[in-house]
């Protein structure tokens, strides 16, 4: 009996359907870019300082400019690489007495205003934005910073629960249905963020956004490579990520557009409504319904698809049987991937490099966001750059194979970052080109590994091996705003010091991963420890069965 890509090649592998729903999905894709790296946005940090009851009202008597309030009125600036002492500190001072002069209002009240006592901001802060952002209307500042760091980890630990559990839902309830699922609730949770009225709740929704908004993305990458042929499938899932730079192109004009985040949050919530309307224009994978040996579904599925491609079914195809034949059922086990001496070793490197690809993507763009530049132009030449990353991939992976322009994407991005150091900031168009090839490196780097993860487990622990590596993306993510934002307190080209060393430890580590240009998936344990000797590919090998009839002597 024939398999779906059997079928597939005569009704169409890439024809009008599938054309039709991988645009559907890109979309899906596209709107995930926000809740991904929307913190740079939704939660900038603008330049601060300390409100001081009676300083407005002095300044405005005097006639003061901002420069000269900031002169008279506010702790001037500390030590190199520190946060300014006006941000988090103000003199105790009471700015509403008469005796205070215009031309120098401290004179009188200390010789040396380093010897004025400092204190906490007591009624705030007073911000120097046009805009809106998180930051601004909680005052997540100052001693309550973390709690800036802790909104973006709360995303990422719902991407890692959620990406840890959609493998099983999805297996066991179809993948439209799950889909449909998530989009309700990413729906709502992004609706419901965008009116929370303090930051428990502000918290409590980014965390649901993030139970569910991977999981979708990740089932729209499920679903579009099942309903594409064997031929297009790895060429649509890399066309699926470039829709997310798409997303990032998108997010950072209407984040130009609408710079108040609550507003900024309704609009890119907005989409996921619609896309409930999928309920009608995608159906269920048929793979998955073979899977659960529902084929009548699965034949009126299929007879759909050829329908919208324009093609007719033959008669012989209308039969289904799985695509791989379950002989042996092998439980898989986390201890499989530890064992052996080679799945170990590439258990641990690709652990490694799933934590650097998101530890150095999302980093880098959180650091872009505390250049003090034009970070709205600077996001949107380092999301260009996204598109020749992917077209890269596209040309190199069968010509050159994978490890080698794998390990130089991410020594690219460790050498750009290492450099961006040393960079002086009046040569700004040199920061921002090098920003932008450490940005290029790195993007190649976490396509590469979504790709070369799969290709180096046997067919029984593939799926296992996939989940628990690519959960250290997760794991990265949860780190790095900490990372970031707590590393720039110290010295703000921090944080590229560090991503230079893991970025190019990561390039090395992938010099000892086999290459798997050319050859066929794993099987067994065996074939999967010995993938560094050549072997025959299983795909080329031709299996003739001979049938034997007695014929009874006449």
């Amino acid at each position: 009996m024939p398999t779906v890509d059997d079928i597939l090649e005569h009704i169409g592998e890439f024809n009008f359907f599938q054309k039709q729903t991988f645009f559907l999905l890109a979309l899906l894709s596209a709107a995930f870019t926000p809740i991904y790296v929307g913190i740079v946005f939704l939660a900038f940090t603008p330049d601060h300082r300390c409100l001081s009851p009676g300083v407005a009202e002095l300044s405005r008597r005097c006639g003061w400019s901002l420069a000269e309030e900031l002169n008279y009125t506010a702790p001037g600036p500390g030590a190199a690489g520190e946060a300014s002492p006006h941000q988090c500190r103000r003199y105790e001072v009471d700015w509403n007495q008469s005796a205070l002069s215009c031309a120098d209002p401290l004179a009188g009240l200390a010789a040396n205003r380093s010897h004025l006592p400092l204190g906490p901001c007591r009624h705030g802060w007073v911000y120097e934005t046009p805009g809106s952002s998180i930051v601004t209307e909680f005052n997540l500042v100052c001693a309550s910073s973390w709690m800036l760091d802790l909104f973006q980890s709360a995303v990422n630990v719902g991407f890692f629960i959620g990406s840890v559990g959609i493998g099983y839902i999805a297996d066991r309830f179809g993948r439209k249905l799950c889909l449909l699922v998530t989009i309700l609730i990413n729906a709502a949770s992004g609706l419901l963020l965008a009116i929370s009225p303090n930051y428990t709740w502000v918290l409590i929704f980014r965390l649901i956004q993030g139970l569910v908004s991977k999981a979708g993305w990740l089932i729209g990458y499920i679903l579009i490579t099942e309903f594409v042929g064997l031929s297009y499938r790895r060429t649509v899932g890399i066309v699926y990520q470039m829709a997310f730079t798409v997303g990032l192109l998108a997010l950072v004009g209407v984040a130009y557009v609408l710079p108040h985040w609550r507003w900024l949050q309704l609009t890119v919530s907005l989409p996921n409504v619609f896309f409930l309307l999928y309920y009608w224009c995608i159906p269920e994978s048929p793979r998955w319904l073979i899977s659960q040996n529902k084929n009548a579904k699965a034949m009126r599925i299929i007879k759909h698809i050829a329908k919208k491609n324009g093609k007719s079914l033959p008669t012989s195809l209308q039969s289904l049987r799985p695509d791989e034949e379950a002989d042996e059922k092998l439980n898989p086990s986390f201890l499989d991937l530890v064992r052996t001496p080679q799945i170990r070793k590439h258990t641990l490197i690709l652990m490694y490099n799933w934590f650097t690809s998101s530890v150095l993507y999302q980093g880098l763009i959180m650091h872009m966001g505390l250049a003090g530049s034009n970070f709205y132009l600077d996001f949107f030449y380092s999301a260009l750059v996204e598109f020749p990353a992917a077209l890269l991939i596209i040309l190199t992976i069968d010509r050159l194979g994978r490890r080698y322009p794998w390990a130089a994407s991410n020594m690219v991005a460790g050498v750009a970052c290492l450099a961006s150091v040393f960079i002086p900031d009046d040569l700004q168009w040199l920061r921002v080109t090098v920003a932008c090839l450490g940005r290029m490196g790195i993007t190649m780097a976490y396509e590469m590994v979504c790709l070369v993860n799969a290709e180096l487990y046997p067919t029984f622990i593939r799926n296992l091996g996939v989940l628990v590596c690519s959960s250290m993306c997760d794991i990265g993510g949860i780190i790095t705003p900490f990372l970031v934002y707590r590393l720039t307190n110290v010295w703000h080209e921090l944080p590229l010091l560090v991503f230079a060393v893991i970025g190019l430890v990561a390039g090395v580590l992938v010099l000892l991963l086999p290459e798997t240009k050319g050859k066929a998936l794993p099987e067994t344990i065996d074939e999967a420890e010995n993938m560094q000797r050549p072997r025959k590919n299983k795909e080329k090998m031709i299996y003739l069965q001979v049938k034997k009839v007695d014929n009874p002597l006449n």
